[in-house]
């Protein structure tokens, strides 16, 4: 098995910096995931994990979606708070499986690609750490 990939989209990073949401909540998500802990799987590479807000707890807090293989690819796509919205609509749904989709079947090299060119941004403690130094 190789080592875990997980990143996040660009779109998602900034949707993270306006929710104060801290990379290691991220990470730690990640690692409930890993132990079978997702809470929806919503088909085509694609899942829903809630997360907490800073200071608070989860049913309140966070609904995030990744792109993964839940094996060795974590990618975390798009996120919402849910007293903002109860759920994504079909159409939305559609066009985020898709996206899943062309994530998971990325090479690795592409993926180092666009980490040097800021589409995709690594969460530490994953396999790419210095996209500039390792190209």
């Amino acid at each position: 098995m190789s080592a875990t990939l997980t990143l996040k989209t660009l779109t998602f990073e900034r949707w993270q910096k306006k929710t104060a949401l801290a990379d290691i909540v991220l990470r730690q998500a990640v690692q409930e995931m890993q132990r079978g802990l997702i809470d929806a799987d919503l088909g085509g590479g694609l899942v829903k994990k809630r997360v907490a807000r800073p200071g608070g707890g989860k049913s309140g807090g966070y609904r995030t979606l990744l792109a993964t293989n839940q094996d060795d690819r974590w990618i975390f796509i798009y996120g919402f708070a849910k007293n903002e919205r109860d759920n994504i609509a079909r159409q939305e749904l559609r066009a985020l499986k898709l996206l899943a989709k062309h994530l998971l079947a990325l090479p690795l090299e592409a993926i180092r690609t666009a980490l040097q060119h800021g589409e995709l941004k690594e969460i530490p403690d994953g396999t790419i750490t210095d996209p500039q130094r390792s190209a």
